[in-house]
């Protein structure tokens, strides 16, 4: 077994969920992904198609038809993409491990802004890289990025910088000036920027395009620039495993022979359910993300009102995250809340040591009394809590 798999950290999030699936009793937000089904119009695109006995191989970079309409869906969102950069993913997941196969040499430097979802420090890990991680900082429970400390860790010697925007775990959004200038740095140093961008659409704050910040809207296309897309959040199709990357059209073709090598294509009939989404755009997300902002109003400000409880509202993502004063072992309180309050959430150590006093509640919930009876249970159970002796 290669060095670089053995050291690999099991999912801290797996490991609470393990320790609460199939308990009646508990109330389960740990995972990044709504209770709500997929949309009736793109299950039937996917039925409809496996009828016709579509059951075959596809061409590895995914549908013509996709990709143009997804060049047409990017297009109308950021500065115009031709389909020739689109690059069709068998999930999210699998378009950021393509990415890093395509880039990353055993030995290279590769810097990651953290707390982020521990996949995108794993994957660089897994090809041999030397992974930096320059940390978020929380204020009043929002988390800030120190731009000029981030700069100076990217130079020449560092091949790809990897940046997850609205992000995952904390709602963290780059502002634009903050992409420019991360932008044109790595122009400079010759970095690569690899972007995970699969919660643009998932932004409460008002833009003329319904999305929050990308670079996408600043950059060339031959930019040293992927950015990676997924179908799950803004069309709640988590099991669909459906992605996509946009990349420099010189980078296409090699990103084909990789995923020859790794799951060949994605599913005929998941891409015909991903052509009904993008058909029916405009009335499958707006109405996701509208709800998406009554959850997240709804649970913030009860959180907020628990005594201990530090959490600041989240611009964009769907999770609300948060700390209670004298309890910094997320993993632990992690694991007491699913036996002895019946909730489950993900525990910040999950996404960075510097998050390991921190929790993530996902609010993306059909039923909104969901939310509200499991604030209910964490305030009986903080309440239950014996009081911190001060030291002498």
């Amino acid at each position: 077994m290669r060095q670089a798999i053995e050291r690999l950290q099991g999912s801290l999030i797996r490991e609470i969920a393990n320790a609460g699936m199939g308990r009646d009793d508990v109330l389960a937000f740990w995972f990044g992904e709504s209770d709500e089904v997929t949309p009736d119009v793109i299950r039937r695109a996917a039925i409809e198609s496996l009828e016709r006995g579509e059951t075959f191989y596809a061409q590895n970079l995914g549908l013509p038809q996709l990709r143009e309409d997804l060049a047409r869906y990017t297009s109308a969102l950021h500065l115009p993409v031709e389909a020739a950069r689109i690059v069709v993913t068998s999930g999210g997941v699998n378009g950021l491990m393509l990415a890093s196969q395509a880039l990353v040499d055993a030995g290279d430097e590769v810097v990651v802004v953290t707390p982020v979802w521990p996949n995108l420090v794993a994957q660089p890990a897994i090809m041999g890289a030397t992974v930096r991680c320059v940390a978020l900082e929380p204020v009043d429970g929002a988390w800030t990025l120190d731009l000029a400390r981030l700069l100076a860790a990217v130079t020449p010697r560092t091949r790809m910088l990897v940046l997850n925007a609205p992000n995952n775990p904390t709602g963290w959004t780059l502002a634009r000036a903050e992409q420019q200038a991360i932008l044109d740095h790595c122009r400079a140093t010759g970095t690569w920027l690899l972007a995970d961008e699969v919660y643009e659409r998932l932004y409460f704050e008002p833009t003329a395009n319904g999305c929050a910040p990308s670079f996408l809207d600043i950059a060339e296309a031959d930019d040293r620039l992927i950015v990676a897309h997924s179908f799950s959040k803004s069309f709640l199709m988590t099991g669909w495993r459906l992605g996509w990357l946009v990349v420099p059209a010189a980078l296409t073709e090699a990103l084909g022979k990789l995923i020859e090598f790794n799951t060949s294509c994605a599913s005929v009939f998941t891409q015909r359910a991903a052509l009904a989404a993008l058909a029916h755009r405009d009335e499958i997300t707006p109405a996701i993300v509208s709800h998406l902002a009554a959850c997240r109003d709804t649970l913030v400000p009860l959180l907020a009102a628990i005594p201990g409880v530090q959490v600041a509202v989240p611009r964009g993502g769907m999770y609300a995250f948060f700390r209670i004063a004298g309890f910094d072992d997320s993993l632990a309180v992690a694991k007491r809340l699913v036996v002895e309050a019946g909730l489950g959430l993900a525990p910040g150590a999950a996404f960075a040591p510097e998050a390991a006093g921190w929790l993530r509640w996902c609010f993306a919930s059909k039923d909104r009394g969901r939310l509200e009876e499991g604030v209910r249970r964490l305030r009986r159970w903080v309440a239950a809590q014996p009081a911190k002796r001060p030291e002498r």
